[in-house]
Formats: C-alpha cells, structure tokens, sequence
C-alpha cells in the first residue's frame, strides 16, 4: 500500500499501524529512487523525474502556484494509461476544475475519491493532493503499483480554483461550495456531483483546515464521518471506523495530536464540553456522500500556529499542516488496502437497499440528534410527481445526483424505488430543509 516515509513513524499500541512496516514500500521513497536513477542515467531517465510542487520546492514559504498546479498536472497527464488528467468544469471565472485518475476501474477494484480545498482560504489540503497525486504517479515500487492494480484514485485537487486565487472561502459568487452539494448552483457542485454519479466512489475523502478555540479546540487535525441520519448503518460503520482504526493513528504516529471535528473537550478530563459544529446537513459533503452510498471522512487540519517556533516562522507551520494531511491519508489508503472486502460490501449493500427497503426517511436531526416529529416520514411515499415547468427547474440536477424518473401525464413522476431512495425526499419534500422543489407525494402504493 502506498505510505510516505517522513520519520518518526511508529506502531499505534499494536494497533491497525502495527505489523505494517512490511508493507511500507513507500511512495516518497519511491519518488527518491526514480529521482537518483535520472542524475545517473541521463536524459531519458531524467524526462521520468518526478516534479517538485512550489509548496515543496520553496520549503512551505509560499503555496504552490495556480501555473505550477497546471506544470504538475500536465506532466502527470504525460504518464500513459496509468494517470488521466480531465476537465470537469468551469469555474465563473473560467477557471478549469480538473479531475485527476490514478489506478485501475476494473471489476473488484474500489473506486476512492479525494475532494481537496473546496475552501479557497484552505490551502493545506490542495497541497495535500497535489503531492499525493505526483506521488501516486511517479511511484516505482512494487507495493504501491499492487496497490495502484486495485483500486482507481480520483483527486480533485483544487475544488475551488476562483476562491484558492482570492484566498476565500467561498467561490467567485462568495458561495460555499460545502453547502451547494444539494441545490448545486454552482459549477464546483455540479462537477463534484457528476464524478459521484458517474464513478460511484466506494470511499469519499474530503480534505479541509480549521481553525482552533484554545484549550477546547486546538487538535493538530479533526475528522468527521456522516452525521445524516439516512446514510445507511455498514457505511456509516465503516466511516467511523476509517476516522477511528487507521486515520487518527496515523496521524498520531506521526506526531500529530487529533480529535473530533466540531467537539469541544475539556482539556484536563478530554471529555466532550459541546458541539459547535458537524451536524447531518444533507448539503454538506461528507453527509452526501454518506446518503449516496459511500464511505465518507471529513479531514480538517489546524490553520493556528501551535508552537513559538511556528509563530517565529510561518513555513515551520504551513509544513506542519501539510505533513499532518498526508499523514491521515497514510490511514486512508492503509484502510482502503486492508478492507477491501468490508468496503465493498457496505457501499454495495446501501445501493441496493434502496430498491428493496421500506424503512422511514428522516429530514432531519442526526446520528446523534433525534428527528423533531415532524421530520420522521415513517411511511415514505412511494414517489413524487412534478409538473412538466417544475421537472424543467430541477430536472437537471435530479440527473447530476443520478435520480431516475419517468414520463407521467402532462408531468414527471420520481419513483423512490432505487438507489436513490433516501436521497429523493430531501430533493423534493416541502418539508425538507434544502429540498429544490415541491414534489407532489404519491402515497398510493
């Protein structure tokens, strides 16, 4: 499996890391292999270089460069059949949106996604991807091409390409991106939603930072699985599982302290004080994700600086929040490595679930939150119908979240037997908090 050699890395309490060192066949070690190999063997080897980003190049003074960006991306493109680079939209300002393939689609192979920086103000997860991709690559070790043979990587490395040049969090239209990925408005969400309909991603990885409440507050990184209380039990059991088996000791093994995105505790006891924020908006990504079937993590690294030397010197922090990103993807591709077979069979047993089961679709509250009443639809309908005018407002994002219908009198009806099923209400009950319509409830089943 691929894992980065940065020393210091140690087995977790005998835990998921431990045992592991076999396998460590690491793609930085890798990187610097092929990169001795060119100073040796002349111009031929040197074209299979692999490129330095200019976080990397500048030692984390400076963050890498839209024009570098496009240099590295371009170059990985160059790779053959092993690295596809393509356009999946365009941003207001005309700014590409990309989407990066690394791997194998063949049957049995699982398919994990990497969303990066969809805040523009983030910059630590592009940076993240950036180098996980040219690692990715450029690897030459047997362990990571095994690794590369069963699973397809998809990166979108720069999410927000308008908000990463204006160092904003939302878009150009001061839109965040995290809340579009119901209504898709905007041409970030829309491309994101149509990798998640067309590639059906068994893992959804969604890189952001933070930025911390001392003492209650102040992790090095926080993760955050799907809170919707619609995703399905073996997703969201898989998902904790990612944050609380392989990420956290990850990150914890090298060096780096974590905890709970949006929970505060107390720093004596380390109980949990309140929570200010992660709740189960189905707008946000990693609750989407989570209701579209995938196992899905939310990783935010500390923007803060956390020592006087970080304080004396920037760049000793930019590192510090990279490095900390790499290292919890360490844990992801080690969990992805090591259960396949789980993983497989939850993202698959949630899709079909939803042409099969009667269970209620709530509108609300989350997996730690009860429902309001009125947020329980204990018997669902067996669908929704739209006028023809309504059906031409929404019907194209229906598409993009890869909801069927079909032709009914002078309107559509959505049947909400398919995968989609628990998704369906949230799009098109008047009660829903962001639905995009009101569907007219067919309860004639």
């Amino acid at each position: 499996m691929p894992r980065r050699a940065r020393g210091g890395h140690a087995s977790d309490g005998g835990g998921p890391l431990a045992g592991r060192r076999r396998t460590r066949g690491l793609v930085h070690a890798a990187v610097a292999t092929a990169l001795a190999g060119a100073l040796l063997t002349g111009s031929a080897e040197a074209a299979r270089t692999p490129p330095r980003t200019g976080f990397e190049a500048a030692d984390g003074t400076r963050w890498t460069s839209p024009a570098e960006e496009r240099a590295l991306l371009a170059a990985l493109g160059g790779r053959g059949d092993r690295v596809a680079v393509e356009r999946i939209g365009t941003t207001e300002r005309g700014r590409p949106l990309r989407l990066v393939r690394i791997g194998t689609r063949r049957p049995g192979a699982l398919t994990v996604l990497l969303v990066c920086s969809q805040h523009g103000d983030e910059p630590a997860a592009r940076e993240a991807c950036l180098t996980t991709v040219r690692d990715l690559g450029y690897a030459r070790d047997p362990a990571t091409r095994d690794f590369l043979a069963r699973t397809e990587i998809l990166v979108v490395p720069t999410a927000n390409p308008d908000g990463s040049a204006a160092g904003t969090r939302g878009n150009s239209d001061d839109v965040d991106i995290n809340r579009d990925h119901l209504a898709l408005h905007t041409a970030e969400g829309r491309a994101i939603a149509a990798v998640l309909r067309d590639h059906t991603p068994d893992v959804v990885y969604d890189l952001h930072e933070y930025g911390a409440a001392t003492p209650y507050y102040d992790k090095d990184l926080t993760v955050l699985w799907p809170r919707n209380p619609n995703v399905d039990d073996r997703v969201r059991e898989e998902s904790k599982l990612l944050a609380a088996r392989y990420v956290r000791p990850a990150v914890r093994s090298a060096g780096h302290d974590s905890g709970l995105y949006g929970i505060w505790t107390d720093p004596v006891t380390g109980r949990a004080v309140k929570q200010t924020a992660g709740d189960g908006q189905e707008r946000i990504l990693r609750n989407a994700a989570g209701v579209k079937h995938a196992v899905a993590l939310l990783v935010e690294s500390r923007v803060d600086p956390l020592t006087d030397a970080e304080r004396a010197d920037p760049a000793v922090s930019t590192r510090r929040r990279v490095h900390s990103q790499l290292a919890a993807l360490d844990g992801l591709f080690s969990y992805v490595e090591e259960r396949r077979g789980e993983i497989a069979a939850a993202t698959a047993g949630s899709r079909a679930a939803g042409t099969s089961d009667r269970e209620p679709v709530l509108l609300g509250g989350a997996d730690n939150e009860d429902p309001e009443p009125g947020d329980v639809l204990a018997r669902p309908p067996c669908g929704y119908r739209l006028t023809e005018r309504g059906f031409a407002e929404v019907g194209d994002e229906l598409a993009l979240h890869g909801v069927t219908s079909r032709p009914d009198g002078d309107g559509v009806y959505v049947p909400l037997d398919q995968p989609a099923r628990k998704l369906i209400p949230l799009l098109l009950d008047a009660r829903a908090s962001y639905h995009l319509i009101n569907g007219q409830a067919d309860t004639a089943c």
